[in-house]
């Protein structure tokens, strides 16, 4: 595929000294300008082409942070500890085919060149640094203080990059009496009232089938960095952003959070249904699968049961507004997902077909990457991995009029491009490296 090729990134650095906010403008617009020649036209059109992301983070949240960035085009250098790399590396099985490159990993780490640095070591954290200087942004996800300890804090790197946007993803923030804990995302899911709400109403509480909560603070932490880009671009400067799993976790609880400070109503586990909106779930049909459907409007109810040759309900005056409908929800449900049972699956999505209200069938995985829709939106996109030949890959979720939002790299193996991000970023001699080498200070 011709977006696997490997692009060289024109750096696009605002001065390091403190410019009024309108030189700094100007000399932005003139350095695009300049550097406009040194792009093909397919790369001038990634939204972050020449931007540097120093990467430091492990496991899910800080990598699906990273790879949405270096899906819009930056450029992103995966820091990596020797002979070990992203703990992600190891959570297998499934590996893919007789490899020991893990599916897990590869879902989360595309777009990318892996270095291995020593960060404990004298050696490794100068080449921290030179990095730092030659980028535009750092994401760490360790948790608080540990980075300061190692002397590779936020204040660290401001001395030596004062423009360099430094983001921290941790597990419950840089202060309060939880900030030192480790955290994972079922831990943040399950102090933020997710697991809670979540399951069957007469059932324990349930782990979301991804890392939800992980995915919502990288897509949070991407969203506060291309702002602190924004910013940067007007004043020259950097600074640093503060991202956290327990933050984001109730952030994201929106309705269910306003239900109890506003209404002092405690949440409860509805299953696939909706609290405040019926119908709104998951119906068994006759040969054992389910079908969500959901009516947010009183016209698409009327629809709903007409569709499901129930057209007297429509006109029942205990279910002619969404408000007397959630109230007799056990009366109206009983009927509806009776009547139900007596299709199949395929029966109901023929009678389905055009419908004012939305409705979906619950797929298995399987079911998932044979959808019509989702092979007609080219989804799912093959990259050619140095190791394990042939890997699929999820591709970016949205996309651009003006710009491109692809895969362009295979995720890498560990240490795969250590001797060429420090030949071709940080121009070390081979002599140099070699001596890097031979005391493990990269790998």
């Amino acid at each position: 595929m011709s977006c696997l090729r490997s692009v060289s990134l024109v750096r696009c650095f605002v001065p390091l000294t403190s410019p009024s906010p309108k030189n700094v403008v100007q000399s932005f617009a003139q350095h695009v300008q300049n550097s406009s020649k040194y792009f093909s036209s397919s790369v001038a059109e990634d939204p972050l082409a020449g931007v540097r992301i120093l990467d430091l983070t492990r496991i899910v949240a800080g990598p699906y942070c990273t790879m949405v960035l270096g899906d819009l085009g930056a450029e992103v250098i995966k820091v990596e500890k020797p002979n070990e790399g992203d703990e992600c590396r190891k959570w297998g099985p499934p590996f893919i085919g007789k490899t020991t490159e893990s599916c897990y990993f590869v879902a989360v780490n595309r777009n990318k060149r892996s270095i291995c640095v020593d960060m404990k070591s004298k050696e490794g954290k100068e080449i921290l640094f030179d990095l730092a200087k030659h980028s535009d942004v750092l994401v760490e996800n360790y948790v608080p203080g540990k980075m300061d300890k190692m002397g590779l804090g936020y204040n660290d790197f401001k001395k030596i990059a004062p423009h360099l946007v430094y983001c921290s993803i941790t597990g419950f923030g840089s202060c309060g009496p939880y900030s030192k804990r480790p955290g994972y995302d079922v831990i943040a899911a399950s102090m933020g009232g997710l697991l809670h709400i979540t399951g069957p109403a007469d059932g324990e509480p349930c782990k979301v089938g991804v890392a939800l909560t992980d995915i919502m603070t990288g897509l949070y932490a991407h969203g506060a960095i291309m702002a602190a880009l924004i910013q940067k671009s007007k004043t020259g400067m950097g600074q640093k952003i503060d991202a956290n799993l327990l933050s984001t976790q109730v952030a994201s609880l929106i309705n269910i959070g306003s239900n109890f400070l506003n209404g002092g109503v405690e949440a409860q586990r509805h299953g696939t249904s909706h609290p405040s909106i019926v119908p709104y779930e998951a119906l068994l049909t006759k040969d054992d699968c389910y079908i969500t459907v959901g009516t947010g409007s009183d016209k698409q109810f009327v629809d709903l049961c007409h569709r499901f040759e129930l057209p007297d309900l429509a006109k029942d005056i205990r279910f002619l507004s969404n408000k007397l409908r959630v109230e007799n929800r056990k009366v109206l449900l009983h009927i509806l997902k009776d009547k139900f049972c007596t299709k199949t699956r395929d029966q109901w999505l023929e009678l389905l077909d055009g419908a004012s209200f939305p409705y979906g069938p619950v797929n298995r995985i399987s079911d998932v990457f044979r959808d019509p829709h989702i092979l007609a939106t080219n989804a799912v996109q093959s990259v050619e991995h140095p190791v394990a030949g042939e890997v699929k890959l999820v591709a970016p979720a949205v996309t651009f009029s003006q710009a491109q939002n692809r895969i362009r790299l295979p995720p890498p193996t560990l240490g795969q491009h250590t001797e060429e991000i420090l030949m071709d970023v940080l121009h070390y001699s081979t002599e140099k490296v070699n001596q890097l080498k031979n005391i493990g200070a990269v790998a």
